[in-house]
């Protein structure tokens, strides 16, 4: 649910500038799905205010729906990508622009322990971000010289999310290392959004919170924004 501080930073950051292509893993995949698509803020911030997101966690059908109309209602316009890990040899994999499918975007949030993982193609995927919340070995690929590097576990994000820090140090020899030649601006938060129950719980009260939050720490960060 953290993944609702980035609809305020896109709210701050759409003032300044237009991407060219999106990368995305986990709850920063669907978001950058629909920001591709041409979402606007308002209308992303009405989708994570959406009572049915209550639903999805833990329920494996409810985040499998949620991907299913995620992926017939909005279609990129832009070059798109998100990552996955294939298990059961911890690989990170970008799947980008029309090889995406609705299980895709399913997979790219299925965090392990809440959710099984999804099959496609013979093979089975789990969460994006299990090896590293930010996929700018993607942005890479996909030939980005400059990247801003949103990232709603970093930072002061919350202090209950270190244990998930410890297990990503653990497999951080699966992990690809940070590209070289990418020009990086990150953008955090600055202050803790809450705790891991807040991580896995939808509230109304704590998503317009942090969506307000993101707005006043991508404003920080624009300054140094010269695209």
């Amino acid at each position: 649910m953290f993944g609702a501080w980035e609809v305020g930073v896109w709210k701050a950051l759409r003032r300044h500038f237009q991407p060219e292509c999106i990368v995305g893993a986990s709850a920063g995949a669907w978001n950058g799905w629909l920001i591709a698509s041409g979402c606007g803020a308002d209308e992303l911030a009405a989708l994570w205010l959406d009572p049915s997101n209550a639903a999805i966690m833990p329920h494996a059908g409810a985040l499998r729906d949620k991907a299913r109309e995620l992926f017939a209602r909005f279609s990129p316009r832009i070059p798109f990508g998100l990552a996955v890990t294939e298990l059961p040899r911890l690989r990170q994999r970008l799947v980008s622009d029309s090889d995406i499918s609705w299980q895709h975007l399913a997979a790219t949030c299925s965090i392990p322990l809440f959710f099984p993982p999804v099959r496609v193609g013979g093979a089975r995927y789990v969460d994006g971000g299990l090896l590293g919340a930010l996929p700018l070995w993607a942005a890479r690929e996909m030939g980005a010289t400059r990247a801003i590097a949103v990232n709603a576990l970093g930072g002061a994000a919350s202090p209950g999310l270190r244990a998930m820090g410890a297990l990503r140090s653990l497999a951080r020899p699966f992990a690809k290392p940070l590209p070289a030649n990418l020009e990086i601006l990150r953008i955090e938060p600055s202050e803790p959004l809450g705790s891991l129950r807040d991580a896995v719980r939808w509230s109304p009260a704590n998503i317009l919170r942090w969506i307000a939050q993101g707005e006043r720490d991508a404003n920080r960060a624009v300054t140094s924004i010269t695209m």
